[in-house]
């Protein structure tokens, strides 16, 4: 079965991940291209959200406008996640946002969690949630992330990422069937480290100049 996930197709994002994978690229450069990834990421996953009309004075005369009928809730997975938080704050007007921190163990590429700080998401089940961690390997994580989101009292669930495997991809519609996947690319698949492959190296030490 192929994996269920949205890429989007839109050029501008295709320049930009071809970018990020470049090992020359700086970690300036590279925050910056993960910005504005983020942002066409972002208006990708939320393309479907609810509007409500209010009249609106224009300089010539009275209309009626739409504007966001609710906000949002975002959610990096610690610490990669984080070099996607700011665009979409910057993008919408209404935002709250919850993190969660898992560690990968490199040698056995499991997971596990180390802090967690969540809305009360059952006051307004229905906001939507965006979940970002920028490389869906295995699906471990997303997978983690999105059992504590639903625990919390989320439904309208969305995973956001830049570059997938088809292993996480795979991982996170069996286990979540109801959670869409948007992403900049589908990679071929993951090496015997679980690592990406041509994927674009390790996406936190790259943002944040750690290599």
């Amino acid at each position: 079965m192929s994996p269920k996930i949205t890429v989007t197709t839109h050029p501008l994002a295709q320049h930009l991940v071809s970018n990020l994978r470049d090992a020359r690229t700086a970690p300036a450069q590279f925050r910056n291209f993960s910005d504005l990834l983020t942002v066409i990421l972002a208006l990708e996953a939320t393309h479907d959200l609810a509007l409500q009309t209010i009249s609106v004075d224009t300089p010539l005369e009275t209309m009626d406008g739409n504007y966001l009928a609710s906000g949002i809730v975002v959610v990096p997975i610690l610490r990669a996640g984080l070099g996607m938080l700011q665009p979409i704050l910057n993008l919408f007007p209404d935002v709250s946002v919850g993190y969660i921190g898992l560690a990968r163990d490199h040698t056995t590429a499991m997971a596990s969690a180390y802090y967690e700080k969540l809305p009360n998401l059952r006051e307004s089940p229905n906001r939507p949630v965006l979940i970002v961690d920028p490389m869906l390997a295995t699906g471990g994580s997303a997978c983690q992330a999105i059992d504590a989101v639903k625990s919390a009292g989320g439904i309208d669930i969305r995973l956001v990422c830049v570059v997938a495997a088809p292993e996480g991809v795979e991982a996170v519609n069996a286990s979540h069937p109801d959670v869409p996947i948007f992403s900049a690319a589908l990679d071929r698949e993951l090496n015997d480290v679980k690592y990406i492959l041509p994927g674009l190296g390790d996406f936190g030490d790259r943002l944040f100049g750690t290599l």
